[in-house]
């Protein structure tokens, strides 16, 4: 959809920010009605704290401009599948809908490694802007690890 593709490359644009600060690039935007209503990117290291993923971020944005728990409107979009942690605040929310980008082997609930999503019954596509999504992690990896690598502590990306 082109939406789908409108809406990722925002949340690559929150990858971009998280990556300008030094965070792991991964980015999330939540939308309602078309237009976005949070932002989120990775801020695990400025806030040291491990739970804070984008998504979460984008949550927590969320839930600071006074919306209800029961959001069955609102679309994640996401540059990385979701965690198991993401997906179950996720669940909480009653978010309706999730689209992300590039998979993740080892943690990632809505598919590849845990189908949580459909025991939730959201509506969930992955591989959106899969290319780009997997280049700025690749890019990431790389520049940290000094090599080429699909893996990075809690993430590893399919071989393609």
């Amino acid at each position: 959809m082109k939406d789908d593709e409108k809406f990722m490359a925002e949340a690559l644009a929150e990858a971009q920010k998280g990556l300008s600060e030094g965070e792991v690039p991964i980015g999330a935007v939540a939308v309602r009605d078309n237009l976005i209503v949070a932002r989120g990117h990775n801020m695990r290291n400025a806030w040291s704290d491990i739970t804070a993923h984008a998504e979460m971020v984008c949550l927590s944005d969320l839930s600071s401009r006074n919306f209800d728990f029961q959001l069955s409107d609102i679309i994640i979009y996401s540059t990385l599948e979701p965690c198991a942690m993401c997906l179950g605040a996720m669940i909480h929310y009653k978010i309706g809908r999730i689209v992300f980008g590039e998979y993740d082997l080892i943690a990632g609930a809505c598919g590849s490694k845990y189908d949580f999503h459909k025991i939730a019954g959201i509506n969930v596509i992955g591989g959106i802007y899969r290319e780009r999504c997997r280049k700025i992690l690749l890019d990431y990896f790389k520049s940290q690890l000094g090599h080429e690598s699909i893996r990075w502590n809690d993430i590893e990306l399919p071989a393609k």
